[in-house]
């Protein structure tokens, strides 16, 4: 079952206009939000059973009730559009194409939780994002949907668009708010978790843009239905962005619950030109892969997805063909974790280091016997070690592609030579 609840309005000229928006429905939910007690607010968010689109999938108005209720210090939003996860291009289109239901959907999180103040922290390459969103703040508050007595409800809201430099890192929630408060984008230890300690060491939210977007339907339609799409525990619907070997990538809404590879098909037209089906990503780069039967056999949910060994994510899918090599994917990915890795724990900073090195060996034709299994303890040590999970983002995928994938990588070692690359006579090994 399709619904359009964060791209109904992708399609439509014009829709990152205020007027255009306003004629949409746009900021409709402000006049209701504003009769709203902020803990009801809360509590609907809660009931709609919205869980963060960013990759952790934490009930969002769980999140919000952990922030302390006093008042005696400031408390900040941080919206996280870093989007750096290999895969994933889904908020940037709502950036581009819908940036006002980003806007309503933090004025009603700064409403509910008592925020005056909110950052929308935006990956650095994303130019046209940043250029579109600041031109609907500036819409927003030439309006008064944004800045003092918001229609006279007494209300107060600021939002400032930051621009990131470039750092992966700085998509984990700490490392976002060191990199806001002018430091090196390094992660924190947890506790303290930014809903006590955060931003400038007052209460802080992170949300991501998709799941901020949400909250206008939310809140126009009732928790009934949001609650109503979806599966017992994955409420709603979420953007997925599908990439790889298919007939037509993009991004998708779909509702939770669906079929992995009947939605792939569905959306995509299937693996391009007619090749079998290897593998899919379900989750971004961070997500251990699945097998082609896996991938047929399961439903997009968190639970589904889990129980499979997997993940959702950040909800970015990347499918291979059986033209893909998989020795060649853990050395693209084990490049990128070891270039991104902040230095600051051992096990991330050495083993995703070790992974690259021995990746780059095994796709060369140089791997030994002993390097498989060398892998597999590299990856055991990085997991659970360090401040973040970057290590384990690299190292759960990692694992899970010589596990499913073993034989592959034998025979790179067997024949001394990736068997998808053309033979020195100009014949293809596979």
């Amino acid at each position: 079952m399709s619904k359009k609840i964060i791209s109904v309005n992708f399609d439509k000229p014009s829709a990152n206009k205020l007027s255009v928006y306003e004629e949409l429905g746009g900021y409709r939910s402000i006049g209701k939000l504003f009769r709203m007690n902020p803990s009801e607010v809360i509590e609907e968010v809660k009931k709609s059973g919205l869980r963060g689109r960013g990759g952790a999938g934490f009930s969002a108005g769980m999140k919000w009730s952990f922030v302390p209720k006093e008042m005696n210090r400031p408390k900040y939003l941080c919206v996280n559009a870093d989007e750096g996860e290999p895969g994933t291009f889904k908020d940037r289109k709502i950036l581009v194409l819908d940036p006002h239901r980003l806007i309503e959907g933090i004025i009603i999180c700064c409403w509910a939780v008592g925020i005056h103040a909110a950052y929308v922290y935006v990956r650095g390459e994303y130019d046209t994002p940043i250029r579109k969103l600041q031109e609907a703040i500036d819409e927003a508050y030439a309006k008064g949907y944004l800045g003092k007595h918001i229609f006279g409800s007494g209300f107060d809201l600021n939002v400032y668009v930051h621009r990131g430099a470039g750092a992966y890192i700085c998509g984990e929630e700490t490392g976002l708010i060191e990199s806001l408060e002018g430091k090196k984008g390094q992660p924190r230890p947890k506790p303290p978790y930014p809903a006590v300690i955060g931003l400038f060491g007052c209460p802080t939210v992170v949300n991501n843009v998709e799941t901020l977007s949400a909250l206008p339907f939310i809140i126009n339609e009732g928790w009934e239905a949001y609650a109503a799409l979806g599966t017992e525990k994955s409420k709603g619907t979420m953007l997925f962005s599908v990439s790889g070997m298919v007939e037509r990538p993009g991004v998708y809404e779909e509702v939770f619950g669906v079929n992995l590879w009947e939605f792939i098909e569905r959306v995509t037209g299937g693996v391009k030109g007619g090749r079998r089906l290897k593998a899919v990503i379900p989750g971004g780069s961070s997500s251990p892969i699945l097998t082609a039967d896996e991938a047929r056999a399961v439903s997009i949910d968190y639970e589904s997805i889990a129980a499979a060994g997997s993940m959702v994510g950040s909800g970015a899918i990347i499918v291979l063909s059986e033209d893909d090599c998989i020795v060649k994917a853990l050395r693209v990915i084990s490049r990128f974790y070891a270039h991104e890795s902040c230095g600051q724990c051992p096990p991330c900073r050495e083993g995703t280091f070790w992974l690259v090195r021995l990746a780059e060996r095994l796709e060369n034709g140089e791997g030994r016997p002993g390097d498989l299994d060398l892998i597999l303890d590299l990856c055991s040590n990085m997991m659970g070690t360090t401040v973040c999970v970057l290590s384990d983002a690299m190292a759960l995928p990692a694992r899970s592609y010589v596990q499913k994938f073993r034989e592959e990588f034998e025979r790179h070692i067997v024949d001394k030579r990736c068997p998808f690359s053309p033979a020195p006579n100009g014949v293809r090994a596979g």
